[in-house]
C-alpha cells in the first residue's frame, strides 16, 4: 500500500512549520488539506503559506480554483488519490496538511461518496435551491425524514452540512450516518498538533489580530465585491464582514467575531479528530522535544 502522511489539528497549533520540516527530512511533497486554500485571492484568511515559507517544498492544492467555482469533497478525494499516485511514482512522500476534518477522512477512510460528478452536483444544487426558497428548520426537517441520527447531531442553522447529509443520500439511497468506508486504499499515519485550551485560543486571536494587520478587510472587501461566490464566502474570517461593509456593525465587533468562530472552529476541529480519526498527538508548543518524537514515529512507520 502506498505510505500517506498526514498532519492535521486546529488553527494556530504549527501544521504549517512542521510540515516543511517533515518534508525536508523525509522527502515529502505536501498536499493542503485546506478546502478554502484552493481559492485564489483568499491568503490572508486562509493563513496560506507564503511562497518564500516553502523552502523548496512542493505544494499542492493551493490557488486553484477561482472564488466563483466550488470545492466539493468528492472532488478533493479525486484530487489527492491522484496526486498521491504522481508523488509516490517520484519517489516521494505525500504528506496532506491541513484542519478540514471531513475531507481528510475521506481520503484515508476511502469513503464511499456516492454518485458521478454530474449526479452529485445536481443533488446539491437542488438542496441549494431549496434552502434559498424556505427557512433553515425546513431545510432540517427533510433531512431529519430521512436521516434523524444525523439530523440530531447537525445544527438547524449549519445549511452546508445538512446539504451535504441530504446529498449524500439522494446519491447513495443510504443516510449520510450510515455511510460505510471502503477498504483504506493507503497505509497513513495521522500526526495530530494540539496545545492546552488557553494557550489555543490565546494564538488564535493573536493569529486574527496579525492578519487584520497584514490587510484581512480589505482582501475581504475584495471578496465581499465579487459577483456569483457560491463557496468562498462561507468561511472563517470572510463571512464575518458584509455587515461591517454595510454599516451594521463596528470594526471591532467584527474583528471579535472572527476570533469566536474561529475559536469554535478549533473545538470543533478537536472533537471530530478525536472522534473519527486515529490521531497520534503532539505538543510542539510546550515541548520542544515533541519534535523528535515525531520524527521517531515516521521514521517507525516508513520502515
Amino acid at each position: 500500500m502506498k505510505q500517506v502522511l498526514a498532519i492535521v489539528g486546529p488553527t494556530a497549533v504549527g501544521k504549517t512549520g512542521l510540515s516543511i520540516k517533515i518534508a525536508q527530512k523525509f522527502n515529502g511533497e505536501i498536499i493542503s488539506g485546506d478546502s478554502m486554500q484552493v481559492y485564489q485571492g483568499l491568503d490572508i484568511g486562509t493563513a496560506k503559506i507564503r511562497p518564500e515559507e516553502m523552502r523548496g517544498v512542493k505544494h499542492h492544492l493551493i490557488d486553484n480554483r477561482t472564488v466563483q467555482e466550488t470545492f466539493s469533497v468528492s472532488e478533493f478525494k479525486k484530487s489527492v488519490d491522484h496526486l498521491v499516485e504522481e508523488i509516490t511514482q517520484r519517489g516521494k512522500l505525500p504528506i496532506i496538511v491541513g484542519g478540514t476534518g471531513f475531507y481528510l477522512q475521506a481520503v484515508l477512510d476511502n469513503l464511499n461518496l456516492g454518485g458521478s460528478d454530474d449526479a452529485t452536483n445536481k443533488n446539491r444544487l437542488k438542496w441549494q435551491d431549496f434552502a434559498k426558497q424556505h427557512t433553515q428548520e425546513e431545510l432540517w426537517n427533510e433531512l431529519n425524514k430521512v436521516d434523524s441520527k444525523s439530523a440530531t447531531s447537525i445544527p438547524v442553522s449549519n445549511v452546508r452540512r445538512v446539504v451535504r447529509a441530504l446529498e449524500v443520500f439522494d446519491n447513495t439511497g443510504h443516510p449520510f450516518s450510515e455511510q460505510e468506508n471502503g477498504h483504506p486504499k493507503y497505509d497513513s499515519l495521522v500526526i495530530g498538533l494540539n496545545t492546552d485550551r488557553g494557550q489555543l485560543y490565546k494564538r488564535i486571536n493573536s493569529r486574527v489580530d496579525e492578519m487584520i494587520n497584514e490587510g484581512l478587510e480589505e482582501e475581504a472587501r475584495w471578496l465581499y465585491r465579487q459577483v456569483d461566490v457560491k463557496q468562498a464566502n462561507k468561511g472563517i474570517g470572510y463571512r464575518e464582514w458584509p455587515e461591517y461593509f454595510e454599516s451594521q456593525q463596528t470594526l471591532q465587533e467584527t474583528i471579535d467575531q472572527i476570533k469566536l468562530d474561529s475559536r469554535h472552529y478549533a473545538k470543533r476541529q478537536l472533537t471530530w479528530f478525536r472522534n473519527k480519526m486515529d490521531v497520534n498527538w503532539f505538543d510542539l508548543i510546550k515541548d520542544s522535544e515533541s519534535l523528535k518524537m515525531v520524527e521517531s514515529q515516521i521514521e517507525q512507520w516508513r520502515k
